[in-house]
């Protein structure tokens, strides 16, 4: 579980999130969505600790990320799988090479332990025959696939995923959102996914959390989107009219059943 208590971050005299507190579960596929600059990404940023609040607290199981010795961030970090916007694979190495460093650095398995571990994550992922490829002779749907087992080389306990459907085609979107969400179930991960993919948000989102110009205005279930009153959530959740149609079909049907 990841918690997060009264957060708050400014840059330059800027407020950017105000109060923030919100529970991540272990094992649930935990969203936050918002419009872009609502600060979403920050908070982030402060959950893995590449920002430091100005004040609150970041707790991974009780234990207060930004009052961590270094000893510990270090440890911590090892716990943490990440997957970012581009993948972020290194071009020069391999496939397998790319899964392969988190364990360089972290693990002190032998070789021949490090290897096996690479191979199960790729073949997790559905990867096989293509280790000794490099990113760019990959597409972009096998390129996350790559990078979602590199984020589970070290069987992590917490999984960060920064828009992983960007770039992506709605159907290969789709099998990444399956994926991220069948691992997080099947290794009891805490897993966040920041996203404005409205897609994602009905497919796989158990605990969604809104944020609005730098505050928490709404929390819950995929569910509960359909009933909130929250009028910002809503024009952001039915903007597309996809959505704005299936709340109309819900509606009409709540209706004709009253």
């Amino acid at each position: 579980m990841i918690e997060v208590k009264n957060i708050f971050k400014s840059f330059d005299g800027k407020q950017i999130l105000s109060d923030i507190n919100a529970v991540f579960e272990a094992g649930k596929t935990n969203l936050i969505i918002g419009q872009s600059g609502s600060g979403k990404t920050v908070l982030v940023k402060c959950i893995v600790g590449l920002f430091s609040p100005d004040s609150g607290q970041v707790l991974y199981n009780n234990r207060n990320l930004h009052g961590m010795k270094n000893s510990e961030v270090r440890l911590l970090r090892s716990e943490i799988g990440m997957l970012f916007q581009g993948s972020a694979l290194f071009d020069s190495m391999s496939v397998l090479e790319n899964v392969m460093f988190p364990l360089t650095i972290f693990s002190k398995e032998s070789t021949k332990a490090k290897l096996d571990r690479a191979h199960f994550c790729l073949e997790r992922v559905n990867l096989k025959g293509v280790d000794n490829l490099l990113p760019s002779e990959i597409s972009g749907g096998m390129q996350k696939r790559v990078a979602i087992a590199r984020a589970i080389a070290l069987n992590p306990k917490y999984l960060i995923c920064d828009e992983p459907n960007s770039g992506l085609d709605p159907k290969t979107s789709l099998l990444i959102d399956e994926l991220i969400s069948d691992i997080t179930a099947e290794y009891q991960i805490t897993t966040i996914i920041n996203t404005h993919d409205m897609n994602s948000v009905m497919g796989i989102g158990e605990n969604i959390i809104f944020i609005n110009k730098g505050i928490k205005e709404w929390t819950g279930t995929k569910e509960g989107i359909f009933n909130s009153s929250n009028k910002t959530l809503n024009e952001f959740v039915f903007a597309s009219d996809l959505f704005r149609k299936v709340k109309e079909a819900e509606n009409f049907a709540q209706s004709q059943e009253g």
